[in-house]
C-alpha cells in the first residue's frame, strides 16, 4: 500500500524553488513513515527539507490528530518587501504601542488576492506549479510600480491601490483561482473588491487620528518589491487565542502541557470553565497535545504566527524601468494631498508627541495574599488553641496588625503572604531604577492593597515621605465577595497604630457606608469611573509625578478603561480578564494634554513571574518506602 500511495504522490513535481515532492517524499517512506503521515508533515513545514519533516513528526508523536485526514486552508498573498516593506512594520510596532491592538497587527502587511480554500496534501504541489505558471504569465504585464492612496474612516484605515493596476492584480487571482479550482480540485475565490493593504481596522474611533498621523510618516513610493506568497493554517483553530510561551514549563500533572519558550499554544476562550484560575486549556503548535498551562507563562501572539509560508512568486520588476519625479511623493487621504519628506519617520512624531505627555497614571493589583497560597481556612491553620497567632509556615507573615477584638475579621480581609510583601518591593525597586517618580498613592481600603501600597513605597525609598491616601470607592467589585457582606476593613487609626504611612487628612469620595453588598456589574462600573475621575482632579495637573493606585484585579480594567474613554467590557469578558491577572499586574495611562485624554501604553517596569512551590514534609517524602 505505501508503495501505491508514493507512485500518487510521485505524480506531482515542483519545479519551482526546492526539491520535488517524490524527492522529499521517498526518505520519510524509506524511514517507515505511512504516506499519509509523511505528506501530512511535509504539507505542515511548507514542504521546504526532509529534516523539517521529521522534526515535525517526532515533535507530534503523540498527537492525538496525526491520523486525521484534515487538510490544511490555504490563502494567496500580495506582500510587499524592501523599505516600504520596513516602513509599514514600523507603523504596525507604533500602532500597537500607542493605540493598543487592533484587528490587523494579528497579520502582516498583504493584499488578500485568494481567501481562505482547502487542498489536499496529496494535490499541494500543485498549487506551487500553478503559482509560477501563472506568475510567469503575468510578469510582464505586472505593473513596475504599485500606486497607494490613503483612505481613512472611523474604523478602518489603509492604502487603496489605484484600480487600473488593482484589475490587473484581480486579472491574476483569477487566472490563480481557476487553474487551482480546475486541477487542484480546489474552490478557490479570487478577492474582487477593492483591492486594500490594511493599516488599522476595528479601532477605537478616538485613535484615529493618532493612526491617521503615524499612517502619513509611511511614504508609499519607498522602493518595493512585490511578492505573491501562499500561505497555511490549521482549519481546527480558526477561531482560537494563540498564545506564546514566554519560559518553559514542566508537567507537574498528566493533564499538564510541556512547552518550551518560544512556543505558539492554540486557546479557545469557550472551553475554559474547567481552567482554575491563573490556567488556560491549550493546544500546543509544536506537539498537538491539549493540556493545562499557567497563563502567566505566556503572552498574546498574533494569528500569522503559526501560519506557514509555502511558495513564493516573485514579481521582478528591475528591468523594466520607469520615471521618477525628484519631488517628495504625495499621499492622498480621502482624496486630499499630503506633502511627505522622505526623512520624516514614525519616530519623530512620537517624540513630538512625548512632549505633551504630562500625569500618569499606574493602576497596579495587590500581591501575594495568604488565603492565594493556603486557601480560606488559612486562619485556623496558625491559630493556637488560646485564640493567639503563630507562624505555621514561613510565608505566612510574621505577625498580623492589631485589631480591637477582631482577629477573625482577617478571614474576610486577609492580609499579604511574606512573597506579597516581597513582591512589593521588588516592585518598588524596579520604579525606582526607572527613575519613576511618584507623586500621590490610593489604595483600597482592603488590607492586602494597603500593604502593597506600603511596601512598593518602601521599595521606591518615598516611605514617610508619600502617605497613602484610603479610598473605600477602590474597593473590589462587591459581588465578589464570598461572605456577601463588605469586610469590616480597619480603620484608619488601625492602620496607623500598626506603622502604615496613612494620610490621616484624607476623606475619601466614597465612604465605606456607600458600598452596597452584591452591587451590579452597572454601579460597579460607575464606581470606578466616577473614582478616577474624583482622584484625577485632586492631583495637581502641572508635573510629570505618577499617580500610583493599588487596587484589585478588576482595577486594572475598570478604572483605566474609564480613564482612557474606553466602554466598559460585558459581565462575562470581564470576569474572564480578571482571572487573568497575576498578583501585581499593572496598567499605566499617559495624560496627553495636547488632545486633553489619556492613553494606555507600556508600565513602567515588567511584571514579576515566578513558579509555586508546594508544602515539603521531608518525613513523608524521604523516609516513605
Amino acid at each position: 500500500m505505501a508503495v501505491a500511495e508514493a507512485q500518487l504522490y510521485a505524480k506531482v513535481s515542483n519545479k519551482h524553488r526546492g526539491r520535488s515532492s517524490s524527492a522529499l517524499l521517498e526518505p520519510l517512506l524509506a524511514k517507515g513513515f505511512p504516506a499519509h503521515i509523511a505528506q501530512k508533515a511535509l504539507v505542515a513545514t511548507g514542504q521546504k527539507t526532509v529534516e523539517d519533516a521529521v522534526k515535525w513528526l517526532h515533535s507530534h508523536c503523540n498527537d492525538p490528530s496525526l491520523d486525521d485526514p484534515i487538510p490544511q486552508e490555504y490563502a494567496l498573498y500580495l506582500c510587499p518587501t524592501g523599505r516600504l516593506h520596513s516602513r509599514l512594520q514600523d507603523f504596525w510596532r507604533e500602532s500597537k504601542r500607542q493605540c493598543g491592538t487592533n484587528r490587523a497587527h494579528e497579520v502582516f502587511p498583504h493584499v488578500t488576492l485568494c481567501d481562505f480554500f482547502t487542498c489536499e496534501d496529496q494535490k499541494v504541489e500543485l498549487l506551487y506549479d500553478i503559482l509560477k505558471r501563472v506568475g510567469d504569465s503575468f510578469s510582464q504585464s505586472f505593473p513596475p510600480c504599485i500606486s497607494l492612496t490613503l483612505h481613512a474612516s472611523p474604523s478602518y484605515l489603509g492604502f487603496f491601490i489605484d484600480d487600473s493596476q488593482a484589475n490587473v492584480l484581480k486579472d491574476f487571482a483569477v487566472a490563480f483561482s481557476s487553474e487551482a479550482s480546475a486541477l487542484a480540485d480546489c474552490h478557490v475565490k479570487p478577492s474582487l473588491k477593492q483591492f486594500h493593504l490594511t493599516l488599522a481596522h476595528r479601532f477605537y474611533p478616538h485613535h484615529q487620528k493618532t493612526l491617521e498621523q503615524l499612517a502619513k510618516c509611511i511614504n508609499p513610493g519607498e522602493p518595493c518589491q512585490w511578492v505573491a506568497a501562499l500561505y497555511s493554517r490549521d482549519m481546527r483553530f480558526v477561531h482560537y487565542q494563540r498564545l506564546r510561551a514566554l519560559f518553559q514549563y514542566k508537567p507537574q500533572n498528566i493533564d499538564e502541557l510541556m512547552i518550551n519558550a518560544g512556543d505558539l499554544v492554540y486557546v479557545d476562550p469557550r472551553q475554559q470553565g474547567e481552567a482554575s484560575e491563573g490556567w488556560v486549556i491549550g493546544t500546543s503548535h509544536r506537539t498537538g497535545c491539549r493540556g493545562f498551562l499557567p497563563e502567566n507563562y505566556t503572552e498574546r501572539a498574533h494569528e500569522s504566527d503559526t501560519w506557514v509560508r509555502h511558495r513564493e512568486y516573485i514579481f521582478d520588476v528591475a528591468s523594466r524601468s520607469f520615471s521618477k519625479t525628484e519631488k517628495e511623493p504625495n499621499v492622498k487621504l480621502n482624496g486630499e494631498a499630503h506633502n511627505l519628506s522622505m526623512s520624516r519617520s514614525v519616530t519623530n512624531v512620537l517624540s513630538l508627541q512625548n512632549a505633551a505627555l504630562r500625569r500618569g497614571v499606574l493602576v497596579m493589583r495587590h500581591g501575594e495574599r495568604v488565603d492565594q497560597v493556603f486557601g480560606k481556612s488559612w486562619l485556623q491553620q496558625c491559630l493556637t488553641a488560646d485564640g493567639k497567632y503563630y507562624r505555621a509556615d514561613l510565608n505566612f507573615p510574621s505577625s498580623l496588625p492589631r485589631q480591637k477584638d477582631r482577629m477573625k475579621q482577617f478571614e474576610c480581609d486577609p492580609p499579604l503572604s511574606c512573597c506579597g510583601i516581597f513582591q512589593s518591593r521588588l516592585i518598588g525597586e524596579a520604579l525606582l531604577d526607572q527613575e519613576v517618580t511618584v507623586s500621590s498613592v490610593y489604595s483600597s481600603p482592603a488590607l492586602r492593597c494597603v500593604q502593597t501600597a506600603q511596601h512598593v513605597l518602601q521599595g521606591l525609598k518615598l516611605n514617610q515621605k508619600v502617605k497613602i491616601r484610603v479610598e473605600p470607592g477602590l474597593f473590589d467589585w462587591t459581588k465578589w465577595e464570598a461572605s456577601r457582606a463588605i469586610p469590616n476593613f480597619m480603620t484608619v487609626a488601625e492602620l496607623v497604630e500598626a506603622s502604615y504611612d496613612i494620610d490621616t487628612s484624607y476623606r475619601g469620595n466614597f465612604p465605606l457606608s456607600s458600598l452596597v453588598p452584591s452591587e451590579s456589574y452597572e454601579d460597579y462600573v460607575s464606581r470606578s469611573s466616577a473614582v478616577i475621575k474624583q482622584i484625577i482632579s485632586a492631583c495637581p495637573s502641572k508635573g510629570r509625578g505618577v499617580i500610583l493606585i493599588v487596587g484589585h484585579g478588576s482595577s486594572l480594567a475598570s478604572l483605566t478603561r474609564a480613564l482612557a474613554g474606553l466602554p466598559s467590557r460585558d459581565s462575562g469578558d470581564f470576569a474572564q480578564m480578571v482571572r487573568k491577572i497575576p498578583s501585581l499586574g499593572m496598567c499605566f495611562c499617559e495624560e496627553q494634554k495636547e488632545e486633553n485624554k489619556w492613553q494606555m501604553v507600556n508600565p513602567p517596569v515588567k511584571t514579576l513571574t515566578h513558579g509555586a512551590n508546594a508544602a515539603f514534609n521531608w518525613r513523608n517524602t524521604i523516609m516513605e518506602d
